[in-house]
């Protein structure tokens, strides 16, 4: 099968890491994979060898895209070369999602899309301004693609509410590669001499509430031997850094773009902390769960369902700063329980989120859209 992947390559965030892990493993599989994305001079490490097509922007963040007024026509006869068997968008919050049915309906394509776009908690309304206004603005476009995947049965149906055909939206979780990321041995320890690590690894955004940890670190006094890694940048780093620095343990690692060095930190690693107010289902926190991590994470998105039944520690997102007033100096002086909550955290993705649960659920899900289009096709001659 030939899929044409939508994606982004740059700057780092988990839209890039999702498409450089489905990809690849798509590429195992024996399909064929070309890679449109939005051109960055240089492309980061570990991306699969196949056929790209550069697309022209304005300007790209980590959050969005603009692309210039050519880019869908650039887009339009790159498909008319390829001749793909389907279009997999990994959606980017660009404009050119919106225009994405119109030109495969012209080219007779099948379009498949993932929705990363975070929402606040389980089970509520959608709060954030910026969150109701990316579900109002895409709900109407993506009743026009033939499947929306979405991480968890809770997204799928804010999506149901506001319009798209349940039909048409597939609930298919992040997996994680649990090969690569795995228990082992780290030098971390030793390299900060510490005792116990606790570890933040995401963007430095308002939506991570990356803050609130820090309050909270800096209250608790966690002593010499504590350290709290923070992994990541964002445009709020230059705001926090300066207020909490290594006088309170704190150390600032900034982007890491070598993924070994990140799995390293994971495996030496005693607590992973994940404070956001808003997520979808973050892929950092399945991989500090399959590295054997501790991890606690708030009630947002579909992550306190993979914590749920002890597989960790799951926060009121509204109540982070007291809450973990409370549990960091109990998961400095409690190990043992820290190492049961890794092990627990470890067989939960391995039963319910691995990379290869996820490749195949997609693959039948190809089919099936393959299968349908055919059909329906057949019917109108």
């Amino acid at each position: 099968m030939h899929i044409a992947w939508l994606g982004k390559k740059s700057p780092f965030c988990g839209n890039v890491t999702y498409s450089r892990e489905i990809t690849n493993a798509l590429l195992d599989g024996g399909h064929q994979v070309s890679f449109l994305h939005f051109a960055q001079d240089s492309d980061p490490e570990n991306w699969p060898e196949c056929a790209e097509v550069s697309l022209p922007f304005l300007y790209k963040s980590q959050v969005y895209t603009i692309p210039t007024p050519k880019s869908s026509k650039v887009l339009m006869e790159s498909l008319r070369n390829l001749k793909p068997d389907l279009i997999h968008a990994s959606l980017t919050l660009s404009p050119l999602d919106f225009l994405l049915p119109e030109i495969c309906e012209q080219l007779n394509l099948p379009l498949i899309a993932t929705f990363h776009t975070p929402y606040a908690r389980k089970g509520a309304t959608i709060k954030s301004g910026t969150q109701f206004l990316a579900y109002q603005l895409y709900s109407p476009f993506l009743a026009n693609y033939d499947r929306v995947i979405v991480f968890s049965e809770i997204q799928r149906e804010l999506l149901v509410k506001m319009g798209v055909p349940t039909t048409k939206v597939a609930v298919i979780p992040n997996g994680v590669d649990v090969q690569k990321y795995s228990p082992g041995p780290s030098n971390l320890k030793s390299e900060f001499n510490a005792k116990r690590i606790f570890v933040y690894q995401g963007r430095i955004a308002q939506e991570k509430n990356v803050e609130a940890l820090l309050k909270a670190w800096q209250i608790s006094k966690m002593g010499p031997d504590c350290k709290l890694l923070i992994v990541g940048d964002g445009p709020l780093r230059p705001s926090l850094e300066p207020f909490y620095d290594s006088e309170y343990g704190i150390v600032w690692m900034g982007f890491l773009a070598d993924e070994q060095r990140r799995i390293e930190i994971l495996r030496g690693s005693d607590v992973f902390i994940l404070p956001s107010l808003a997520e979808g289902l973050s892929l950092s926190l399945l991989e500090a769960m399959a590295c054997g991590v501790a991890c606690v994470a708030t009630d947002v998105g579909a992550d306190g369902e993979v914590l749920e039944g002890g597989c960790g520690v799951v926060i009121n997102p509204q109540r982070v700063k007291t809450e973990l007033q409370t549990l960091l100096p109990l998961l400095r002086d409690h190990p043992d329980f820290t190492i049961r909550l890794g092990l627990h955290a470890r067989a939960r993705v391995l039963e319910r989120y691995t990379l290869n649960n996820n490749i195949a659920q997609l693959e039948k899900l190809y089919e099936q859209v393959l299968q349908q289009r055919r059909f329906t096709y057949s019917r109108r001659a």
